[in-house]
This record gives structure tokens, C-alpha cells and sequence, in this order.
């Protein structure tokens, strides 16, 4: 096997200098591709992108802490039980199965393609008996060794086995990705299940709440201290009350069974969490753009891609020059089986063939422009991911004080309005306050208390979305347990 650097001869402009916007402070070349191991002797076109632009020191959304990218991210969330729900699934989830299998297919194409560079080689033994119509039946027994084998002048055959092998690293490196990916779908999806039975507490909180309001309006409305209408006010939002409780079950039923699916269990909803959402964790370590990109392994897999893509190319345009196949052949022949071993009766040929393509249709052309077409697209889809993965970071970074704010707010608000509900009941009773502000006092309080935990839900969401934008964990070889080299 050969040690080829995936560079090229052909300089491109991923980004060209300014496109992100970004501060023109500091210019910077990031070369993404390094060096891979790929077999054969494919030459140097490939189009490994150099992304040309101006990057900033640090991320522009929020003075960051510098630090490595913790491996281990839903540790810090300090819940046993979410993170054996994140080792459970990491390994035991059907995408992950899915991914695996995808790894597996890439390694074999590889091994398909890598073999084309070798002579392929046939033993064979052959035997049979004849007779013509006139004279006696003979026999004829051989044992042959058959040998075919293109030789590989251009690098043809090696660029698409080296086409195969980026494949093959990319679909490993999308492993990873969908291991990072799975990691926070079961965080978010464990506080999902803790939120929605947070809600549910609420509602049935209020629903008793209700229930015993509804019974002394009642009452007084019965021995006529309280007005008709106030007792079927007070039914009505004792009602909606308890409609929101079935909604707020409904929403828990379907969470909790779509956890199940992640972890690849029977979805009966029978999951087990804490009673309450974890605090915040410390601010975390963004690190430098351009170690972003050469950390996440979604960049690393359109890298990847673009640089199969570029093999691809390099062996179509080879396909116009001639092609060099050698065969032979050596063995014995004779009409007596004991003589298949006898050196005397060995036979053996050797030949070579030159083909040049002269007239195809244009098909050799076309195909050519198929992988220069299928290169664009990798090259595009390549800068895509790297905007992408630039603006995910600086979006989960910039939001994060905001939803803080958001949080103390609503919080704040959800305990002031539940102090009012006390207050305009006794107001109510007084004579002072008509019963309409006692129904929007508990409404307001409902609302309020509900918002809160929806808004604590999606800070942690976030931080998880930051964890996963910043390309955290599974840093280990994807495919160790694939027994892949």
C-alpha cells in the first residue's frame, strides 16, 4: 500500500476571503485534508479543498472559554440516570445499527476496489469424455492455473480504489457524527420526558386547586352568597382545567414512547427520570473556529466526499487512455487422469492485449462530465457544512444568555402570579374583586408556571445543541468495533 498525501494540483477557493463575514482581522489557511492512508498509486488531482478566509480568534457571539471539548459532555448535567440512558444508546440505537451497516458496506467496497489492482487467479481441474461417430470414446483430464491481471499504467484503478476508501473513511467519520448526534437526542429527549411530567404535575396541581375552588363557589351560589354565574364560571375553568391535563397526558405519552424507540426498547412509556430538570452546568469551552472544523466529523466526512468525488474524476478521464491486460495460463492435459500431475505433460501460455478506446458513443466523455458535475456538488456540499457547523456554535452561544433571561423572567413571573391567586380569592370573598379576576389570576398562573418549565427545558436544549455544534465525544476510533484497520 502506498502513502499518498490527498492534496492538489489545482488550487480551489472553498471560501473566498470576506463570503462569512466575518472579521477581516486575521487570514488563515486551513488545510482539512492531512494525509490518508489510500491504496495504489492514484495521482494528485483530487480536489482536497483549502479553505481560504478570515477567521476570527475566537467565536463573535460571546467571549468564550478557551479549553479542550469535553469527550464526556452529558456528565456535566449530573444525572446518573441520563447518562446511562446516553451509553444505552450510543450503542443500542437503531440508527446506530444503521450507521454500522453503512460502515461495513464502505469497507467492503473498498476491499472490492482495492482488489481490482491485483492479478486475480483461478485453479482449476476439468475432466471429460467424448466420442465421434466413428472410433472409440476418448478422455481428457487437465488441471490448470488461470492468471488475468490489468495493469494499472495510468492509475486508473488505483484512484478508484482510492475513491472507495475515502468513502469508506467518510462513512466512519459519519458514524461518529451520528454517535454525537444520538448522544444529545437522548439528552433533549430526557428532558422532554421530565418536562412533560413536570406538566403534568401542574395540571393535576391545578386541577385539584380548581376542583375545591369550584366547590365553595358552588356552595355559596347554593345558599345564595355568590352569584349563579360565577358557579358555572367556576365549572368552565375547572373543565378546561382538566382538558389541559388530558392534553398535557397525551404529550407525555408520545415523548416517552419516542424515547423508548431511541433506546431501542418495546414502547410501553414506562421510563424512569429524575423529578426535575438538572441545573445549568459551568459555561462551556468553545475553543477556535478553525478547530472546530477539524474536529467535527460531519466537515471531516464532506471532506472526504469531495475528495472521492475528485478520485472518481481522475480514473474517468484515465478511461480514455489505454488499457494493458496480461493473462496466462499453465497446467497439464492429458486422456489419462494419472498424468494431471506428471511435469511432463505441462502446458502453459502467456498473453497481452493493448486497448485503446477509440469510438464509444461519447459515453467516455459524458462520464467524465457525471463526476465532474458529482465534484461541484461534493465541493458545495463541503462548503455547506462548514457554514453550517460555523453557525451552529455561534448560534447556540448567542442564544444562551437569552434564554437565561428568558427563564429568571418567566420564573419570576410564575411565582408572583401563583401569590396572586390567594390574594384575589380572598378579595373575591371580601366583595372587593369581581370572580373573573380570580379565574385570570389562575390562568396567569397556570400559564406562567408552565412557560418556566418549557423555558428551562430549551436552555438545557441548547446547551446540548452547543455540546453537539462544537463536535464533542466519540473521539475513539468509530469503527474499533468493526475490527476495521
Amino acid at each position: 500500500m502506498t502513502q499518498l498525501g490527498l492534496g492538489i494540483s489545482r488550487s480551489i477557493s472553498v471560501v473566498r476571503t470576506g463570503k462569512l463575514g466575518l472579521p477581516k482581522s486575521k487570514s488563515v489557511i486551513l488545510l482539512l485534508a492531512g494525509t490518508v492512508l489510500l491504496g495504489g498509486c492514484a495521482t494528485s488531482r483530487v480536489a482536497t479543498p483549502e479553505v481560504v478566509t478570515d477567521l476570527p480568534s475566537a467565536f463573535s457571539a460571546v467571549p468564550t472559554v478557551a479549553g479542550p471539548v469535553d469527550e464526556t459532555w452529558w456528565e456535566n448535567f449530573r444525572d446518573d440516570q441520563l447518562t446511562a440512558y446516553v451509553v444505552e444508546a450510543v450503542t443500542e440505537s437503531p440508527a446506530i445499527g444503521q450507521a454500522i451497516g453503512r460502515v461495513q458496506q464502505a469497507r467492503a467496497q473498498a476491499t472490492i476496489q482495492g482488489a481490482n489492482l491485483l492479478p486475480s487467479v483461478n485453479a482449476g481441474l476439468s475432466g471429460s469424455r467424448s466420442k465421434q461417430t466413428i472410433g472409440a470414446a476418448t478422455n481428457n483430464f487437465g488441471l490448470s492455473v488461470d492468471v488475468a491481471w490489468e495493469v494499472d499504467l495510468w492509475g486508473k484503478l488505483s484512484s478508484q480504489s482510492a475513491a472507495a476508501r475515502a468513502d469508506f473513511l467518510a462513512s466512519a467519520s459519519n458514524l461518529r457524527a451520528v454517535r454525537q448526534a444520538i448522544a444529545a437526542e437522548t439528552s433533549r429527549g430526557y428532558f422532554g420526558v421530565i418536562e412533560a411530567q413536570q406538566q403534568v404535575a401542574l395540571s393535576e396541581k391545578v386541577v385539584g386547586t380548581f376542583g375545591e375552588i369550584t366547590r365553595q363557589i358552588s356552595n355559596r351560589a347554593d345558599v345564595g352568597i355568590a352569584a349563579p354565574n360565577d358557579k358555572t364560571l367556576a365549572i368552565a375553568n375547572l373543565e378546561s382545567s382538566r382538558a389541559g391535563l388530558a392534553q398535557r397526558r397525551e404529550a407525555e405519552a408520545r415523548i416517552t414512547r419516542q424515547f423508548d424507540i431511541l433506546l431501542r426498547n418495546y414502547p410501553d412509556g414506562q421510563i424512569t427520570v429524575a423529578g426535575a430538570l438538572p441545573p445549568m452546568p459551568a459555561q462551556v469551552p468553545a475553543g477556535l473556529p478553525s478547530e472546530l472544523l477539524a474536529r467535527r466529523p460531519d466537515v471531516q466526512a464532506a471532506m472526504l466526499a469531495l475528495q472521492a468525488a475528485g478520485y472518481r474524476t481522475n480514473a474517468a478521464e484515465k478511461s480514455l487512455l489505454p488499457s494493458i491486460n496480461l493473462t496466462g495460463s499453465a497446467g497439464t492435459a492429458d486422456s489419462a487422469i494419472s498424468n494431471i500431475l506428471n511435469p511432463d505433460f505441462f502446458i502453459w501460455s502467456i498473453a497481452g492485449q493493448l486497448l485503446q478506446p477509440i469510438f464509444q458513443g461519447g459515453r467516455l466523455r459524458a462520464q467524465i462530465d457525471l463526476n465532474e458535475g458529482a465534484e461541484k456538488e461534493a465541493l458545495e456540499a463541503y462548503v455547506e457544512t462548514v457554514l453550517q457547523a460555523l453557525s451552529e456554535v455561534e448560534t447556540a452561544l448567542s442564544v444562551e444568555s437569552k434564554l437565561a433571561d428568558r427563564e429568571n423572567s418567566l420564573l419570576i413571573a410564575a411565582n408572583a402570579a401563583e401569590k396572586s391567586v390567594g390574594i384575589s380569592f380572598n378579595r373575591y370573598r371580601a366583595g372587593i374583586d369581581p370572580f373573573l379576576t380570580v379565574l385570570e389570576s389562575q390562568q396567569r398562573a397556570l400559564d406562567s408556571r408552565s412557560a418556566y418549565f418549557a423555558a428551562r427545558r430549551a436552555r438545557l436544549e441548547n446547551r446540548v445543541a452547543l455540546h453537539l455544534a462544537l463536535g464533542g465525544g466519540f473521539e475513539e476510533s468509530p469503527t474499533a468495533s468493526l475490527d476495521i484497520d
